[in-house]
C-alpha cells in the first residue's frame, strides 16, 4: 500500500487530525522563506506533544531543509526529535553522506535525462532505512523549492522509480489526482502539502482532503 507523507505542518490539531487519517509521515518546513516555516522551537512543542498523545503511533518526522548546514540540520533533527531530514535546496551527496543515513535527497529535474544524472549522483549517498523514501521526485520550477502544485513528468517518475528501492512523489497532488497518479507510477509514497490546504491558507490542513487523498492514494 502506498504510504503518504503530508507536508508543511504548523499546528498540533493538524498533526494529530493527520495522524488519525492515516498519514504514515509528517513533515515540518525549516526553509525560512516558505510559507510554511515552523521555527525549531515551535517545531519541538509540537512533536513532543504530537508523541505525548500519540506514543509508538506517531508518524515518521521528517524535517524539510534547503541549503542548510548540515550541523544546522542535525542540530534542529536532534532538538526536535524528527527521523529524517529531506534535503529540498542545492545539496551534495556529501552532505548526505554527512548526515550518516537520516538525510534523503529531493530532486527537481527539468527533463529525463536530469533526473537520470541526479539519480546516479545521489545513488551512493540514498537512506538504507525502510522507513525513509530513496529520493523523492517534485516537479521542476526554476525559482522554487517545491510546494509549487507542479506535477512531475509520468515518464520521468517512471525512469527514477525503475532506479531505486523507494520512490516519494511529490508535485500538485490532490485528492482527485492522486489516484491516477499511484495507478500510473506506483511509487512507494506520496507526498502533498497544498493540495489538503484550504486555498491561500498554507500550513492549514483541511480534515475532509486529508482524509479524500489518503484514501485516495492507499485505494481504500
Amino acid at each position: 500500500m502506498t504510504r503518504v507523507k503530508i507536508c508543511g505542518i504548523t499546528r498540533l490539531e493538524d498533526a494529530l487530525s493527520c495522524a488519525e487519517l492515516g498519514a504514515d509521515m509528517l513533515g515540518l518546513n525549516f526553509y525560512r522563506k516558505s510559507p510554511r516555516y515552523v521555527t525549531p522551537e515551535a517545531a519541538a512543542a509540537l512533536c513532543d506533544a504530537l508523541r505525548a498523545e500519540l506514543g509508538p503511533a506517531c508518524p515518521v518526522l521528517i524535517g524539510i531543509f534547503a541549503n542548510e548546514l548540515v550541523s544546522k540540520m542535525s542540530a534542529i533533527t536532534a532538538q526536535v526529535g524528527l527521523h529524517f531530514a529531506q534535503l529540498s535546496g542545492d545539496e551534495s551527496d556529501a552532505m548526505l553522506v554527512e548526515l550518516h543515513g537520516i538525510g534523503f535527497k529531493a530532486i527537481r529535474p527539468m527533463n529525463l535525462q536530469m533526473a537520470l544524472d541526479d539519480v546516479a549522483y545521489f545513488s551512493k549517498a540514498m537512506p538504507v532505512s525502510e522507513r525513509a523514501p530513496s529520493l523523492l521526485l517534485d516537479a521542476f520550477h526554476p525559482q522554487l523549492y517545491g510546494g509549487t502544485g507542479e506535477t512531475a513528468s509520468i515518464e520521468v517518475a517512471l525512469a527514477v522509480k525503475a532506479r531505486v528501492p523507494r520512490l516519494m512523489l511529490a508535485g500538485g497532488l490532490t485528492p482527485d489526482n492522486v489516484a491516477g497518479r499511484v495507478e500510473s507510477i506506483g511509487p512507494w509514497a506520496v507526498d502533498v502539502a497544498s493540495g489538503v490546504e484550504p486555498p491561500d491558507q498554507p500550513g492549514v490542513k483541511d480534515a475532509a482532503r486529508v482524509r479524500a487523498f489518503i484514501e485516495a492514494a492507499k485505494g481504500v
